[in-house]
């Protein structure tokens, strides 16, 4: 068959994929993978041994590694013709994993296999994954009845649908939205290069003026530096009515929302639990949605007060313009202004210091310092011009590789992310190194040879890249918790986050900064500035955070779905905690895709919670070098390099020599008493 996913050797041929191979491709594969398990449930007993664990990974490993492939370009290069190919591929997957996690034949050679003397006799990290296999089969309903056996797949299969659907009307509506001005004075405060793009926009449609998007690099400054409040409120009002019954109702989410918490919940009650919150927990650090509820209006109660003083100050400001009653629209705008005046320093100003290839180097230049890797552009097959490819050597050996695909345009999901490519495994005596994907939405060059980063951006990249490492790191060659396979969703933010704090460092800094026009670092006192506005609103993003998570994990406690009133739950979560409340009219669930479309379903609580962990791992390179070498070696060893091949509770103690504690994380954002 001549179909470039199934003709892969190393890495995914992207320049030759279209949408006619995909079905095909999974087809094939999953035809295979079938006659493989045919032949595995036919295993003895008498002959039953780890080998039957391998040979179920390995098939497993080659259905991943094309959805991956086919997954990532819906994400990035999303097309009416490739989508309806990707959903059809899809529901093949989701039934085909439907049938394999309630095979019972399979199940029991893991449970034989599992009382039998021979267990004892596997390594720490077999015997893991065999622990993992098990607890997955009694989530998929294996031991369910056949008649709720049937109801299950039904609603995975479903609930499959359903993500799609929510993520595909949040880009649609994304993509087909666009405000056209032409008047000069409308515009200003926007920076120069914000307009440049939005001038090109028009330009391409044969329009004078200006297109403004609801993509980020558009959408942000416009609220950020506009100073025509009514600009602001137009951009602001798409944005937050997106996906919703307030705007094109071919796109509206409301009932897709109902439904899937309806399917959640009914899924939860058929493997016994009360809700879905406690279904998703199941997997994670955190032992019940009560403990994640303390845990985040503890945060809450210290973060408020902080949140307050934030507010009221942006509140002053605003009346100096005449404004009485700030609204949603002009928070952005009233806290660059603020910042700008407290501080002496601009965002944009900033950005003049940080082009993309003095970055991307000083990222390279920070983790070969820590953990003496060395990366190295190379060349790959990718699926647009914008795309870079880079290998990871260590002692002049490749041990891993990644796609930098970082730039914002139209068909691509909009955010960040990191995903696996290739996830390292062995099979017999070949190993596969690992591959991933990193993923961004920055503005993309205009008139020049590189981009320019917010130092936001500066610190997404790193965030991301914190992922990729903990991808890309593992030594771990069990494929099924290699690199970040196995690692709870609770902890898995650690690494990323962990990234993020060398953003403030200026040791790393002055490394990776040249103005754009004058080739010189950014200023020692400019970086001072830079630090000092390090917790600008501190309380109020912490409380944002805070919002979210509570209300994503409100919503999947609830014991009446069908009569849960999901806007109503989110007013209430803000009367609780919030310091900011946008109009009722606003609709942040409807394209709140993390826990809609993603793998966050009660589990949003993740960044916080990883973040305790995150800031007081990185409390040990503040007091014993923020470059050190032996440190950045223990912190890859005990905690990347291990993935999932045991709990992150334990890799955090073997790190720290403790349990963790919310200190490192109150002093970090500054809100500490």
């Amino acid at each position: 068959m001549n179909n470039p996913i199934l003709e892969q050797i190393t890495i995914p041929l992207f320049d030759k994929i279209k949408s006619h191979h995909l079905v095909p491709a999974i087809q094939n594969i999953i035809i295979n993978n079938e006659a493989s398990i045919k032949n595995i449930e036919n295993i003895q007993d008498s002959e039953i041994s780890y080998e039957f664990v391998k040979l179920l990974s390995k098939i497993d490993y080659r259905l991943s590694n094309a959805w991956s492939q086919i997954g990532h370009l819906n994400s990035v290069c999303n097309s009416e013709e490739f989508r309806i190919e990707y959903n059809k591929c899809r529901d093949l997957i989701t039934d085909y994993y439907s049938n394999v996690s309630q095979n019972v034949k399979i199940f029991n050679l893991y449970i034989k296999l599992k009382e039998s003397p021979l267990f004892e006799e596997l390594t720490a990290i077999q015997q893991k994954v065999i622990d993992n296999e098990i607890r997955d089969f009694k989530l998929g309903g294996v031991n369910l009845a056949s008649e709720e056996k049937a109801k299950y797949k039904k609603i995975q299969s479903k609930l499959s649908k359903l993500a799609s659907t929510f993520e595909e009307n949040v880009l649609d509506e994304t993509n087909q939205y666009f405000l056209h001005i032409e008047d000069p004075d409308s515009v200003k405060g926007i920076p120069d290069d914000v307009l440049q793009q939005a001038s090109l926009l028009a330009k391409e449609d044969k329009k004078s003026g200006y297109y403004f998007t609801l993509h980020f690099p558009s959408y942000i400054p416009v609220l950020q530096y506009a100073h025509n409040r009514d600009l602001r409120q137009r951009l602001y009002d798409a944005y937050a009515k997106k996906a919703s019954e307030l705007s094109n109702p071919k796109y509206d989410n409301s009932k897709i929302i109902q439904d899937i918490l309806i399917l959640r919940s009914q899924l939860a009650h058929l493997l016994g639990f009360h809700n879905f919150a406690e279904l998703s927990l199941d997997t994670k650090m955190a032992n019940s949605p009560k403990e994640v509820c303390d845990f985040l209006k503890n945060l809450a109660s210290k973060a408020k007060p902080f949140a307050k003083q934030d507010y009221e100050d942006l509140k002053k400001y605003a009346l100096q313009d005449g404004i009485k009653h700030l609204e949603a629209w002009d928070v952005a705008y009233y806290s660059e202004i603020i910042k700008q005046e407290k501080y002496l320093i601009s965002d944009q100003e900033i950005k003049q210091y940080f082009p993309e290839h003095k970055v991307i180097n000083g990222l390279f230049d920070l983790v070969n310092k820590l953990y003496g890797i060395e990366i190295l552009e190379s060349e790959a097959p990718s699926w647009h011009p914008s795309v870079t490819y880079y290998e990871i050597q260590q002692n002049n050996k490749v041990i891993g590789s990644f796609y930098f695909d970082l730039y914002a345009r139209k068909n691509k999901r909009g955010g960040a992310w990191m995903d696996e490519c290739i996830s390292k495994s062995q099979f017999n005596d070949h190993i596969d190194y690992p591959v991933a994907y990193l993923t961004c939405n920055f503005s993309s060059p205009v008139g020049r040879n590189a981009a320019l980063f917010t130092h936001d951006e500066v610190i997404t990249l790193f965030h991301e890249f914190g992922h990729g490492l903990h991808h890309l790191l593992t030594q771990v060659d069990e494929y099924n918790v290699s690199g970040i396979k196995g690692v709870e969703w609770d902890a898995v933010e650690l690494p990323s986050q962990f990234m993020e704090n060398f953003c403030w460092n200026w040791e790393v800094i002055q490394n990776m900064t040249e103005h754009i026009e004058s080739k010189e670092t950014m200023p020692k006192n400019m970086f001072d500035k830079l630090i000092q506005s390090k917790n600008f609103q501190s309380g109020m993003q912490t409380i944002r955070q805070v919002e979210f998570a509570l209300f994503d994990m409100l919503i999947h406690m609830n014991d009446d779905p069908i009569n849960l009133n999901v806007l109503e739950t989110l007013e209430k979560v803000r009367d609780e905690v919030a310091v900011v409340r946008p109009p009722k009219w606003n609709r942040f669930p409807h394209s709140f895709s993390h826990i809609f479309a993603g793998g966050y379903a009660a589990g949003y609580y993740s960044y916080k919670w990883a973040e305790v962990l995150s800031a007081d791992i990185f409390d040990e390179f503040l007091n014993n070098g923020v470059l050190n070498k032996d440190i950045g070696t223990r912190f890859r060893k005990e905690v990347l390099s291990v993935g999932g091949s045991r709990g992150a509770n334990e890799s955090f103690v073997k790190f720290k020599g403790r349990e963790p504690t919310i200190d490192a994380l109150l002093k970090h954002n500054g809100l500490a008493a």
